[in-house]
């Protein structure tokens, strides 16, 4: 097979698994194609194909199966498994702010390409089932082709009986009639289906049971029962399209115009046309129409439609914002650093549409199980409708009606949509709150994670120093702020921005230093007025002024907390110290004793120093591994799975990529950045900790509602079987065991979208 390429195509109309399953059986016979996967809930399907593969045909194949079908207009994205498998994802490496001359390690983002379409990909022909009940389902369920199918059979059956109760000598001609209104699309769909790799379809099933029912007379059963599986099959269509609409609704959360400043002036301009440099207004209560970075202005932005966040987040200058999120109180000015195909929402939609490509394990199971469960149904119907007469002189009528029935009662539908519906609506559902995971396998892995290790720095903390505490030697806690941020202004060291972001929000004004001077590795020095000043490390200060027995124990115990403390000396005299550290995230505590709690142990890998990371440790209660290299942490995390424990790393996608391939699940942690949406198996877009416990439990109701499917679509068949076996019930309970179950299953996985706080 030659150079691999990619090619998605739309494809409307699809509306459960078994669509999906006839539509991939077909694909995969024609040439060069190497693999093929088909997303119901997205209406999409990616084929991987060599340059033989005839594309035009390949089209003209799915229409032919009565599905709407067009090459997609956006290049897709690589496929999102192989992320972590090949690359393990970016990694984060903490830093150690032991010296307030020490620098700070960079964050660096890789690119991700993306494989372009191929020139080839012609413009697929139209649906060459013209009238075909598989059109999609965008609008009312009336104005659909299935919707009018249905309505029209309906109609005809409702005549049938006025027909047969006015005139009974033509009441079998009329329902024969009503039967051939429904039965020819589907028989249509059952031939086609069986030509392109399908033949035991269940349309191919029901159009045998309705044949069949005919033969016996039982033409108006057969004509009812029919009418029933399109009322199923509409109601099937109904559930899938909610499903649908559960995910396009995040695309619906950007605006779809933008007010642009252009040379002075301000005009609306499509959104969509907002390109990466653009500078965009935003007024209060409008919703952001694209990713940006603040340029003026301060507001509180409500970024429940992105993260999930319930509580509005307050942003000022150089902060990022991400379309869909909405301005509270005051008037923005935003450089675009994002295209519209390229912006948060944008992507999040783009993975989980990719997620909903990739099959779970359990779901691959079922789809086999299935292609031996059909035929195997057929088989049975036909003993059961041959065996009695022949051997026991049972009446050919009575156990060929029960033969039939047990056809419909044995089509697959539920039990093969059982799955991928949970699957589906999970995934929806976790993007909704800020909880990107890539596939059902990693759904579905999840679940099983009993030991979770964490990064420090950025992950259980917040990732920068703040000021924690202010110690008063012989000069005020104002103006030790005062005077350390005059040394620091300017400065883009992350301790010099801690001090300054303090005096900032304390109010305070400072004055410029004069012949501000680094020292190396010990700290700053600068004249303010008449004094002669110098902030520093406690050993460098101790050489210019020496530390008295009780400034010593203070700056020590401020030392053994994980602080970092710089001493301020002025005019050669120790006035204060100021002591910073990078806390831990507000939920951080809560959320890791929610992980215990469910009895997973966590455990913390880091760079950091071992002071610095046991004292954190101490506060959030916590197991610490410290000064890690990054090739520590992947051994760390191999002897962890060595132990048998199935382990998830969780990092802010940096620097850390040995331990996050190592892991069972990687899950990377930030605000919407390409590292966290693009790299690891799953992601958490706001960064609370709280929320790999919310993945776990996210994958455990998936799980118990897949087992709950199958039990329902497994279960009603096999009641309905022993009862039409021993005479109870006919054709109308059979096609309701199925169609029944079908959509109880379907309802049953579409409790998963309403998501939890």
């Amino acid at each position: 097979m030659g150079e691999m390429r990619q090619t998605r195509f739309e494809v409307s109309g699809m509306d459960c698994a078994s669509c999906a399953s006839k539509i991939d059986t077909a694909v995969r016979r024609l040439a060069g194609v190497a693999d093929v996967a088909v997303s119901v809930t997205t209406q999409a399907m990616t084929v991987h194909h060599d340059e033989t593969t005839d594309l035009p045909a390949l089209a003209r194949k799915v229409s032919g199966l009565g599905y709407k079908t067009v090459p997609a207009n956006r290049t897709p994205a690589k496929p999102a498994l192989q992320t972590a498998a090949c690359c393990g994802g970016h990694a984060h490496d903490d830093h150690d702010h032991e010296g307030h001359g020490q620098g700070a390690g960079d964050h660096k983002h890789q690119g991700h390409g993306h494989d372009p379409n191929p020139p080839n990909a012609a413009a697929a022909p139209p649906s060459g089932l013209h009238g075909h009940d598989h059109g999609p389902m965008s609008g009312p369920w009336w104005a659909s082709d299935k919707g009018r199918l249905t309505l029209l059979c309906g109609g005809a059956l409702v005549a049938a009986y006025a027909v047969g109760h006015l005139f009974p000598p033509f009441a079998s001609n009329a329902f024969l009639i009503a039967l051939l209104v429904g039965l020819v699309p589907i028989g249509r769909r059952a031939i086609m289906a069986a030509l392109a790799g399908t033949p035991f379809s269940i349309e191919m099933l029901m159009t045998i049971a309705a044949i069949g029912a005919v033969v016996i007379d039982a033409g108006e059963e057969a004509a009812a029962v029919v009418f029933l599986f399109l009322v199923g099959e509409l109601l099937e269509g109904v559930a899938a399209s909610r499903a649908r609409r559960s995910i396009q609704a995040l695309s619906d959360l950007v605006p779809k115009t933008a007010f642009l400043d252009d040379n002075g002036t301000t005009r609306e301009v499509p959104a969509e046309t907002l390109l990466p440099g653009n500078i965009i207004r935003i007024r209060p209560g409008d919703r952001i129409p694209a990713d940006g970075d603040i340029i003026s202005g301060e507001s509180a932005i409500d970024e429940a439609p992105v993260t999930g966040e319930s509580v509005p987040v307050r942003k000022t200058s150089g902060d990022p914002v991400f379309a869909g999120t909405v301005n509270g109180e005051g008037v923005l000015r935003v450089t675009v650093t994002a295209a519209a195909a390229d912006n948060t929402i944008a992507r999040v939609v783009r993975l989980v549409e990719e997620a909903q490509e990739a099959k779970a394990p359990t779901e691959r199971f079922i789809d086999r199980f299935s292609r031996y469960y059909t035929p195997g149904v057929v088989v049975v119907a036909a003993l059961v409708a041959i065996l009695p007469p022949l051997l026991a002189g049972g009446s050919w009528s009575e156990w060929v009606y029960k033969g039939l029935a047990i056809l419909l009662i044995g089509c697959p539908c539920a039990l093969v949509i059982s799955t991928p519906a949970a699957i589906a609506a999970s995934l929806s559902a976790g993007a909704r709150r800020g909880l990107l995971v890539k596939g059902g396998a990693v759904l579905e892995k999840l679940g099983t994670v009993d030991t979770v290790a964490f990064d420090k720095t950025g992950t259980l903390t917040e990732g920068r120093p703040v000021v924690t505490d202010i110690l008063t030697f012989t000069a005020k806690e104002s103006d030790i702020l005062r005077l350390s941020a005059a040394l620091d202004a300017g400065s883009s060291h992350p301790l010099a921005l801690a001090i300054l972001a303090r005096a900032e929000a304390d109010g305070i004004a400072y004055p410029a230093a004069e012949g501000s001077a680094a020292l190396g590795g010990k700290g700053v020095t600068g004249t303010v007025g008449q004094q002669k000043l110098f902030l520093g490390s406690p050993r460098a200060a101790g050489e210019i002024a020496p530390l008295s027995a009780e400034q010593a124990d203070a700056i020590q115990a401020l030392n053994d907390d994980g602080k970092t403390v710089s001493v301020l000396v002025i005019d050669g005299q120790v006035a204060g110290a100021i002591a910073m550290r990078d806390e831990p995230r507000k939920d951080a505590r809560q959320a890791l004793a929610t992980l215990k709690a469910s009895g997973i142990r966590t455990v913390m890998l880091t760079g950091d120093n071992r002071r610095v990371a046991e004292a954190v440790g101490r506060d959030l209660g916590i197991e610490v591994r410290a000064e890690l290299m990054p090739q520590d942490k992947q051994t760390i995390v191999r002897e962890l799975k060595a132990q048998g424990a199935t382990v998830a790393k969780v990092g802010d996608g940096i620097n850390d990529a040995p331990a996050l391939a190592a892991a069972d699940i990687g899950i990377a942690i930030g605000g919407g950045t390409d590292v966290a949406l693009e790299t690891a198996d799953a992601a958490i877009l706001h960064g609370r900790i709280a929320d790999v416990a919310a993945l776990i439990d996210l994958s455990k109701r998936c799980m118990a509602n897949i087992r709950q499917n199958i039990a329902v679509a497994l279960g009603l068949k096999a009641v309905f079987l022993v009862t039409t076996v021993v005479g109870i019930t006919g054709l109308w309970p059979a096609i309701l065991a199925d169609t029944g179950a079908t959509v109880l299953v379907t309802i049953n996985a579409l409790r998963l979208l309403r998501v939890r706080a």
